[in-house]
C-alpha cells in the first residue's frame, strides 16, 4: 500500500508540474521525478550519491562492465559519482516508467554512521558502488511523509529536517547498509576509491598519472586498478574520459562557446579526436547535438 501512495503521489506531482514525459527537479523537497511513456535508447549521464525508487516500469543501468535491471517495487543506492549507461525497458502509456531519485546527503550518513551496527549480516560483498535491493516499505513511508510536509512552509521548516535524518538513517540500517558503510569507513577500499574518483573530477582537464593516485590511496598500481574497477566498473582512464565526454555534452548544450574551445577546457590537445571520441560515446558529432539540442 506504501508503495501505490507514494506513486499516486508521485505522478499527482508530475501532473500538477505539466511533465507530462521526462523529468522534472521538485524543487521543494530537492528530489527529480521521472516518468516516460515508452521505453528509451542507450543514454549516458553522471549519477551522483543518490537513492532512485523504480514506482513503475523498469530500467537498465549500469557502467561498461557491469548492468543492473531494477524493477517496480526495487531501488538502487549509488554510493560514488559514476558516469553511467542507462535505459528504460519497461514503459507504456497505460503503465509509464515512474521512478523518483533522492540525493544522499554524505555528511549526514557520516554524522549518523557512530551510532549504526556493522552490517555483517549483509548478503553481498559485491563491492560495485551500485547496490540494488527491494525496496523497504518503512522507507517508503518516509518519503511519502517527506513530500507531504514539503507543500507546508511551517512542516517543510521544522519536520523535512527529521525526516530527511530518518531516511537516511533507514539506509543505514537496511538492505543497503554495507555499500554506505564501505563508503564511510575511512580505511575501507571503497573510502578510499572515493577519494580517488574525487580528485580525478577536482581536475578533470589534467592528465591522469595512476601511480599517484595509488599512492595517494595507499595502495600499489595493480591493487588500486582493481579497486578501481571493482567499484566503478570502469578503469581511472575510461572513468575520467566518460566524464570529461559528459561535461563537454553539457557544455555545448548550455553554451555557444566552439567545439575547439570546449574540448580544449576539458582536457582534449586534439579537437579531432574529441571529435572522434564524442561521436563513439554518443552517436553524434559535437556539431550535431548541438544543432539537434537547439532544434529542440
Amino acid at each position: 500500500m506504501n508503495s501505490e501512495n507514494l506513486l499516486s503521489h508521485v505522478t499527482t506531482l508530475l501532473d500538477q508540474a505539466g511533465v507530462a514525459e521526462g523529468a522534472n527537479h521538485h524543487a521543494p523537497s530537492g528530489t527529480h521525478l521521472l516518468r516516460h511513456h515508452a521505453t528509451t535508447d542507450l543514454n549516458a549521464t553522471v549519477y551522483r550519491p543518490l537513492l532512485c525508487l523504480i514506482l513503475q516500469g523498469a530500467k537498465q543501468v549500469g557502467s561498461s562492465t557491469r548492468t543492473l535491471t531494477v524493477s517496480a517495487g526495487q531501488s538502487l543506492v549509488v554510493s560514488h559519482t559514476l558516469p553511467v549507461i542507462s535505459r528504460i525497458t519497461e514503459a507504456s502509456s497505460e503503465v509509464p516508467y515512474t521512478a523518483l531519485v533522492f540525493p544522499l546527503d554524505l555528511d549526514l550518513l557520516r554524522s549518523l554512521a557512530p551510532t549504526v551496527s556493522p552490517a555483517l549480516h549483509a548478503r553481498s560483498t559485491d563491492p560495485f558502488s551500485i547496490c540494488l535491493c527491494d525496496t523497504d516499505p518503512g522507507l517508503e513511508d518516509a518519503l511519502l511523509r517527506y513530500f507531504l510536509q514539503c507543500e507546508n512552509e511551517e512542516t517543510r521548516q521544522l519536520l523535512c529536517p527529521i525526516t530527511v535524518r530518518e531516511i537516511h538513517a533507514r539506509l543505514l540500517i537496511g538492505q543497503h547498509a554495507q555499500i554506505l558503510q564501505r563508503l564511510l569507513w575511512h580505511e575501507s577500499a571503497a573510502s578510499r576509491i572515493f577519494l580517488a574518483t574525487r580528485d580525478i573530477q577536482a581536475s578533470l582537464s589534467e592528465t591522469i598519472v595512476v601511480g599517484d593516485l595509488a599512492q595517494r590511496s595507499g595502495m600499489s598500481n595493480s591493487a588500486f586498478f582493481e579497486q578501481f574497477k571493482a567499484v566503478t566498473g570502469t578503469s581511472p582512464l575510461q572513468y575520467q574520459k566518460d566524464l570529461r565526454l559528459l561535461k563537454a555534452r553539457d557544455d555545448l548544450r548550455t553554451s555557444r562557446a566552439k567545439v575547439s574551445e570546449v574540448a580544449f577546457a576539458v582536457g582534449y590537445e586534439s579537437s579531432a579526436q574529441f571529435s572522434r571520441e564524442y561521436s563513439r560515446k554518443f552517436g553524434r558529432s559535437p556539431r550535431q547535438d548541438r544543432e539537434l539540442e537547439s532544434a529542440g
